[in-house]
């Protein structure tokens, strides 16, 4: 019963016009990313970072494709310290997290999602199996074990350290949120990166069902 339940779902998402929405999560500490640049002929180039591991920006984000519809790429912050600096905060997302971006992602697409992801044990909690089941317009899908390549996302987060975040001395948490922020807002708006995202992983959309994915 349960499986011809979830068949059904498949294939009314199919119908319906489904996007297919991968989500993924990164994280970003004070010392920047090394990356090659320019330095006068002898002189080997040095970043001088002031601050040891002592925080962290934590990104959660997802890409979503439809067929005939722009690539949408849409995520969340929260920033991470060590209690002798200040009040800490919760370390990473939990499921009430991926609800809430997931759900933003329904809204954005004004259409059912199918969401593919890792295995990660907060997304396999009892709460947020319950929430799968209890929304009619989401299926989700694990991704294999040790498959990152099989991720846009991953993509993502190596656009953001290869770009502002690279070779960058942050002068603290705070810059560093904003620096990671401004980023990712600017990639939401280059449609044409997100798209080659996904051909970058060798997945393909096709037209005809539009919530399916081929090598």
């Amino acid at each position: 019963m349960e499986e011809g339940r979830r068949a059904e779902r498949k294939q009314t998402a199919a119908a319906q016009g489904a996007g297919i929405v991968f989500e993924g999560e990164s994280g970003h500490n004070l010392r920047p990313p090394i990356a090659r640049t320019w330095s006068p002929r002898g002189k080997t180039p040095l970043i001088t970072v002031k601050h040891s591991n002592s925080g962290r920006t934590a990104v959660m984000g997802l890409v979503a494709y439809r067929p005939g519809h722009r690539p949408r790429m849409m995520f969340r912050t929260r920033d991470q310290t060590r209690p002798e600096l200040r009040r800490p905060t919760r370390r990473g997302f939990d499921w009430t997290d991926y609800r809430g971006l997931l759900t933003a992602a329904h809204t954005a697409l004004d259409a059912p999602i199918v969401v593919v992801w890792d295995n990660l044990n907060s997304r396999k909690s009892g709460a947020m199996r319950h929430f799968i089941e209890a929304a009619p317009w989401l299926t989700v899908h694990h991704l294999p074990a040790y498959a990152p390549d099989l991720n846009p996302v991953e993509g993502l987060w190596s656009l953001v350290k290869r770009g502002e975040l690279a070779n960058l001395a942050v002068t603290g948490i705070d810059h560093l949120a904003r620096t990671v922020r401004r980023s990712l807002r600017r990639l939401q708006h280059r449609p044409e990166v997100l798209d080659g995202l996904l051909a970058h992983t060798g997945l393909k959309l096709i037209e005809q069902t539009a919530c399916d994915i081929t090598l």
